[in-house]
Formats: structure tokens, sequence, C-alpha cells
């Protein structure tokens, strides 16, 4: 049997751009070193040699008035990928996407549509602090007219941004940086991934962990490790933010009884509470525990290292609060911690491994 073809996230990033191009003479790429040798973290490396300036561009950064010239060119049937190295930057172009690109097509009777992909990067690394590694997907998931996208693995990334692209619909397609140097399985030639449905990654029946993107891989180390004292837990990566596939997970808690959601973003008014408000609404007389939710705290982002280590949620929490839920008392729950939890002295906490060396 042949092995499996597998990509790094970026490789697959990069491809499914690389298809687009190629398949939708209409579609371009226009980003703040998107031309560079460096490529936006290699997701567009060499694609300007391939498609020309005319079709792979660098920006001014003027933010706003890119995105609504992107805008421009999707009405009159361009399909434009606007990328930002951090979504930090999309706040600089909010009027234009919230004010037209989201409303465009309500406003006008369907008329028109705007097809563009925003795609941006979220997370954390290399002490960049609270102005450059913020998590704001859940600001672009309060707007009506828009779809935020999440994946957490090469196959579904490839697979959800062709969808993206060829959507008619503006859409926030979002990278976390922890993802870059992960690999998967990633079929060659184009594939769609639905965009709206959730992906069950593991079936089990004691509690319905919830995730998206980056914090779907804290999920299963997580499952790994409670699997072996006896628990089964069912994982769903959420993969769409909205739409979102609540009718996935809400069937999943009226099995389990128990349910936690997992997101990189803020705790307060994040996403994480929307989705416990749809599962309350509809299972509230199957739960057998009040809901959890794992994020980040009320605060800004720290860039000392030392205080990295009390701000982003991890394999820990999540264990530990899944016990929690089960009744599990609290010299057993430390047990488990520190028989199964060991991090390496030398790597700081704002990074996943030592490989993880720079912002570019």
């Amino acid at each position: 049997m042949a092995k499996k073809r597998e990509l790094k996230y970026t490789e697959a990033i990069k491809e499914a751009t690389d298809l687009c191009l190629k398949e939708y003479p209409t579609s371009f790429i226009i980003g703040p070193g998107v031309p560079d040798p460096k490529g936006t973290f290699g997701t567009t490396l060499k694609l300007v040699d391939k498609y020309g300036q005319d079709r792979v561009l660098d920006m001014p950064l003027s933010e706003n008035g890119i995105t609504g010239i992107c805008i421009g060119a999707a009405l009159t049937g361009m399909r434009p990928i606007l990328v930002h190295q951090r979504i930090d930057f999309t706040l600089l172009a909010l009027d234009e996407i919230v004010n037209n690109a989201a409303k465009w097509h309500y406003m006008f009777g369907g008329i028109s549509s705007i097809p563009m992909v925003v795609r941006t990067i979220i997370g954390r690394g290399w002490g960049q602090g609270s102005q450059h590694s913020q998590n704001l997907q859940a600001l672009y998931t309060h707007i009506p007219g828009l779809k935020v996208i999440m994946p957490s693995t090469p196959y579904d990334a490839k697979g959800l941004f062709i969808s993206s692209v060829v959507d008619n619909n503006p859409i926030i397609f979002i990278d976390h940086r922890w993802l870059y140097n992960i690999t998967g399985y990633v079929p060659e030639g184009t594939y769609q991934v639905p965009i709206g449905k959730a992906k069950i990654i593991r079936k089990g029946s004691d509690i319905t962990i919830a995730s998206t993107s980056y914090m779907t891989l804290e999920s299963i180390k997580a499952s790994k490790i409670i699997e072996k004292e006896g628990v089964d837990p069912e994982l769903i990566d959420i993969r769409t933010l909205k739409p979102l596939d609540s009718d996935t997970i809400i069937k999943s808690v009226r099995k389990t009884g128990r349910f936690m959601v997992l997101d990189s973003g803020w705790k307060s008014g994040g996403f994480a509470s929307e989705v416990i408000t749809k599962v309350v609404e509809n299972t509230f007389t199957n739960l057998k525990t009040s809901p959890q939710r794992i994020c980040l705290p009320d605060i800004p982002t720290p860039t000392t290292r030392g205080l990295t280590r009390y701000y982003y949620p991890n394999t820990k929490d999540i264990v530990q609060t899944v016990l929690k839920m089960l009744e599990w008392k609290s010299n057993d729950i430390k047990s488990v911690i520190s028989k199964s939890m060991k991090r390496e002295k030398n790597i700081p906490w704002d990074i996943p491994d030592l490989t993880f060396t720079g912002p570019f």
C-alpha cells in the first residue's frame, strides 16, 4: 500500500492558494510580505514567480484602503485573497469588513456578492505581546454576513481554504501560528471541505469537548491522558465558527451529558460563551453538571516569558477541569497531573517547541 502523502500546515495552505490561482483566473492574492522571500511564514512562497506581480501583490500599509479596493474588485467579478500577518492588523480595516463586505449582499437585495477571503493569523510566540498576539475570532463571529473559519489540520486547512475561495461570501479565514509546523495527510489536487460542518475526531460517552483551531491539538493531548484513567471523551473540532454546526455539538451533549469548550480567545463575551449558550438552550435537561469553558484570562497578552506560564491554557487545565466535572477528588487529580504532565525546562511557555525560532 502506498504511503499517504503528508504536508506541513504551511505547505497545505500554499498548495491550496496555488490551485486556486491556477483554476480561477479571476483570483489574486495581496498582502504585506506576500511576494517576499519568506512568503508569509512560507504559505505564499514563490507564488509570485509562478503567477507574476499582477496576481501576487505586496501592499502598502493602508489596511482599510486596500480592503476597500479588494471589495471593489470582488464586486466586479474578481476573487481577492487578502492576507494579514496578524489579525491585529485587521482592526485597521474594520470599517470596510464590517460596514461594506459583510452587508453588501443584504443591502442590495442579493443582486451582488463579495466573494473575498480575508486570511489572517493568530497565536503567540517570540514575546509578541498584547498588540501582535490577539485572538479576535469572537469579534468577527458577531457580524452578520461574515463566515469565520479556523482549521486545525493540514487536510482541513487546504480543503476549507479552497471552499472559501470558491464561496461567494466574505470569509475570515484564521490560522494559528502554532499549527504551521504540524504535518498531516493531504491529498493531491483540488478538494473541498464543507463550510459550516464540525468534525467528530473521537467518539466517546463521558464528556463532549468542542474546540477551535490549535486548542483541538490540546484536546487530543488531554484525551490521551484521561483515556488512561478510564474516561471516554468525545472530541469535536468546530472548524467553522460561523455558521456554527450546533446540531453536531448538541447531539453529542445529549449523549454524554457533560460539555466543555476550548477556545484561544478571551473568556468574557467570547466565542466559547456563545457555544455554551446554544448547548444550554437545547440540552438543559440532559446536563449532568454545569458546562465549562477554557479560554484566555481577561487581561492583555503578556510579553514576559514568566507571565506566559500563567496566561495560556494548556493540556493540564483541560485534564484538571474534566476530572473535576467527573467529581474526582483533588488528590487523585493532582496524582494524574504529576505523572502525566512533563515539560522541558528550556522550552518557554509561549512556543510549542524549539523549532519555533522566529516571527517569519
